[in-house]
């Protein structure tokens, strides 16, 4: 039975895999969902109803069988796009090497200053100082205090910042 295409493996899904335990709505869901991780998304392309998308995303995420296909896609993808220190390490390498060879003296540094910063060597520091910006709250209704207030949530609640107080 034809499920549809790994987007992944890019082949078709075939007995052992993870999806043929489940329906063919639901493995059409497993497919989409791994493509951006949008439930609602997920659920209207597999062919559910635009009006319970959302409710039949959730549903189906919560579902032991979906889950673990999902999980096993997720880690197809994370194991097809990994990128290890060491990978990164030999391209660098290659870089800084071919940079030599071709007499690029600034492409040969930037390439042995990210290995440096690779292997935790070189650390940048930024030192940041002063106000990120002040604003005159008094201009501002009382709806849209309110507003604020909600959005700062504790901070706005508490006095906001202490920096600077009792400054004149």
């Amino acid at each position: 039975m034809r499920l549809g295409v790994d987007p992944i493996l890019g082949r078709d899904f075939r007995a052992g895999d993870q999806l043929m335990a489940l329906s063919p709505k639901q493995a059409r869901f497993v497919v989409e969902y791994l493509k951006d991780q949008n439930a609602t998304q997920a659920a209207i392309r597999a062919g559910y109803s635009k009006g319970t998308a959302k409710q039949q995303g959730s549903r189906l995420l919560t579902n032991a069988d979906v889950k673990r296909a999902v999980n096993s896609g997720q880690k197809r993808v994370a194991k097809k796009a990994e990128i290890t220190v060491e990978s990164l390490a030999k391209e660098l390498e290659q870089a800084r090497k071919l940079a030599l060879k071709e007499g690029q003296a600034s492409a040969m540094v930037a390439a042995t200053m990210g290995k440096g910063k690779l292997a935790g060597l070189l650390v940048e520091r930024h030192k940041h100082s002063g106000a990120i910006g002040t604003y005159d709250l008094t201009k501002l209704t009382d709806d849209e205090l309110a507003r604020l207030e909600s959005i700062l949530g504790r901070l706005a609640n508490d006095g906001g910042d202490p920096g600077g107080e009792g400054e004149a």
